[in-house]
């Protein structure tokens, strides 16, 4: 195990900042070498700016396939990774289910991207029918593309109606959110989707609703996983960095079970203009798509 440093504080400004006896918060990155496609470490990158703007410190610990990760643990993150590393990386996480589902019970908070999404559900059943068990915190299972089925690739705009869980939705996989992380408001998400599998919930919910994208399946319109502590999406693109308040609410969840109490707002209109720039590249995409798609029909129809 090593610890990453964090990136320096350049912003020249005080504003949104902790007092000095802020806990550190101590978080792990799993398997950052073998399950960073997209750019996913960028996802590190944002949670520490975020932190640092505030005057707080993210002291990040690199877990890699068999090392042992610390005994105390605010915050986890796991990004997306390629088919041939899954069987690798799902067979070191059931050694570290207990402690993983630990992390969670205490009031810990776990962030997964793409693959990460995948490992934490059941099963993943491949396309010849073979299995690849999960870790079974979250109630999904993935199936991988059937033959003649594309893959799911493009930008993502999803409705996020919430982000706490229901009160009284405690569980090893979903804890009540503490004070002071934001919730009950609705939100934007975007980002960058690739993959073949496609996941169908069971008493789970979405993050969100996709407006634009395919989401998890490309059928019911979910986009992610939200179980309280315990969240999970498609998006890479980096997802955070163009999403500062879903960033914000896992710091909140995070410095809270650090001991920190509430997170001080900041404001993010470099985010918030990332954000709309790749809003509009995906109704461009989408429209590009749709025109596509007329051209097809008429086409078929001239062949008649």
């Amino acid at each position: 195990m090593s610890t990453v440093p964090r990136p320096s504080d350049d912003a020249g400004s005080t504003a949104g900042r902790s007092d000095a006896t802020t806990p550190v918060v101590e978080a792990v990155h799993l398997f950052p070498t073998t399950m960073n496609t997209y750019g996913d470490r960028g996802n590190v990158a944002a949670l520490t700016r975020r932190a640092a703007l505030r005057g707080l410190t993210v002291r990040w610990h690199a877990v890699e396939l068999g090392d042992e990760p610390p005994a105390r643990c605010d915050l986890v993150f796991m990004g997306g990774g390629q088919d041939r590393v899954q069987h690798a990386a799902a067979a070191d996480l059931a050694r570290l289910r207990p402690w993983l589902a630990g992390v969670i019970a205490d009031g810990g908070v776990v962030f997964a991207v793409c693959a990460g999404l995948q490992l934490l559900g059941r099963r993943y059943v491949a396309a010849d029918g073979s299995e690849l068990p999960g870790l079974g915190l979250l109630d999904l299972e993935t199936l991988a593309a059937r033959p003649g089925e594309w893959r799911l690739i493009g930008n993502v705009v999803a409705d996020v109606p919430e982000l706490a869980p229901p009160a009284g939705a405690a569980s090893e996989a979903a804890g009540e959110a503490p004070a002071g992380a934001p919730a009950g408001r609705p939100h934007l998400l975007v980002g960058f989707e690739n993959h073949g599998g496609r996941t169908f919930l069971g008493e789970a919910r979405p993050l969100g609703h996709v407006r634009l994208g395919f989401g998890n399946n490309g059928r019911d319109g979910g986009e992610g996983v939200n179980a309280g502590r315990l969240i999970a999406t498609y998006l890479h693109g980096p997802v955070l960095p163009k999403n500062a308040w879903l960033t914000d609410h896992l710091l909140a969840l995070a410095v809270a079970h650090a001991g920190g109490g509430t997170l001080a707002p900041l404001a993010h209109p470099r985010e918030d203009a990332a954000q709309r720039e790749a809003v509009s590249v995906a109704e461009r995409d989408a429209a590009r798509r749709s025109r596509g798609r007329r051209f097809a029909r008429l086409r078929r129809r001239s062949e008649r």
